[in-house]
């Protein structure tokens, strides 16, 4: 057996046991996939997949058990390509992040100006995505490590902490009939037409949930996955927004709008930072934590992907 064959089985499952996408992603032939495969389970005793002629249909029962054992050879092999990058180059490389907008556009700047001060070496990749697309970035390797409020913690394959905790915040322009208002009420924002987060995104389930309790059915004008874009909307008249309060605190401020926290409606949200479960971490990954949320300790991140411990919250 050797690390072709791992890998082929690894994309293969990736590719919904497409052989064909899995060999174009692979840069190989349809046939040579097929033939690695074959030659895999003669070695082993056992049938991966179960067929359909030359398909592949499902993923058998040792199948599942041969697919755990590989994805920890090729999560050591990653690792050990890491370690020789960590000693060979010890203040350079490559930072992949996956995150939200809302984390990439109003939280991460500051602590990624730190790094780049502290480690002017080390070359940062942002990739954008809803939640479900960083967790899945971060299972394929895409990136080093996530930053998302939902779906992260739902993974079993990532370590996840809690890195900070916030709140919503109404957001309606000057001349508003909520403007004046300090502590608005659930029945006095569900009196006009909302400009929200979409459902997976930035606390939304929070906001829909405080309805549902309240018996409000308000009517939500706009949906989106970004805080300037409502922003936008709330300032053209088309309803009253409700964004993360860290999109409220640029530098200047936003012209012409007004906003008020609305955490006693709809409590704290929990912005949580993620590893793939077994990874080696390299020290400015380490660092890059710390940077983000001090209690976000080299021996804290230790312990946690050691598996040792297991309250981590707020």
């Amino acid at each position: 057996m050797n690390l072709h064959q791992f890998r082929f089985l690894q994309e293969a499952v990736r590719r919904n046991l497409n052989l064909t996408e899995t060999a174009k992603a692979l840069f190989t032939s349809q046939p040579g996939v097929s033939k690695a495969i074959l030659e895999l389970e003669e070695e082993l005793g056992v049938d991966i997949f179960a067929r359909h002629g030359k398909r592949l249909k499902r993923i058998t029962e040792p199948g599942q058990l041969v697919l755990k054992s590989v994805e920890i050879i090729m999560r050591e092999i990653a690792n050990l390509k890491r370690i020789g990058e960590e000693f060979s180059k010890q203040d350079a490389g490559t930072l992949s992040i996956a995150t939200t907008h809302t984390q990439a556009r109003y939280f991460l700047p500051e602590p990624i100006a730190q790094l780049r001060r502290r480690y002017p070496k080390v070359q940062v990749v942002l990739h954008q995505g809803m939640p479900e697309q960083v967790a899945r970035m971060l299972l394929d390797d895409i990136a080093e490590i996530g930053l998302a409020t939902e779906a992260l913690a739902a993974h079993p394959e990532l370590v996840t902490l809690p890195c900070y905790e916030w709140q919503h915040v109404m957001v309606v322009p000057e001349g508003h009939a909520l403007a004046g208002v300090e502590r608005p009420t659930l029945e006095q924002l569900a009196a006009h037409p909302l400009v929200l987060y979409q459902s997976t995104v930035t606390g939304r389930t929070r906001i829909d949930l405080a309805f549902e309790r309240a018996h409000l059915s308000p009517l939500v004008a706009l949906e989106a996955i970004d805080s300037d874009v409502i922003k936008t909307y709330v300032r053209l008249g088309l309803g009253v927004g409700v964004v993360a309060e860290s999109s409220m605190h640029g530098d200047p401020p936003d012209p012409g709008l007004v906003w008020r926290p609305l955490g006693h409606l709809f409590g704290s949200n929990v912005t949580r930072v993620a590893f793939k479960r077994g990874a080696y971490l390299r020290q400015f990954v380490l660092a890059f934590a710390e940077m983000m949320s001090q209690r976000l300790t080299p021996s804290l991140l230790a312990s946690a992907m050691s598996g040792q411990g297991s309250d981590y919250e707020l």
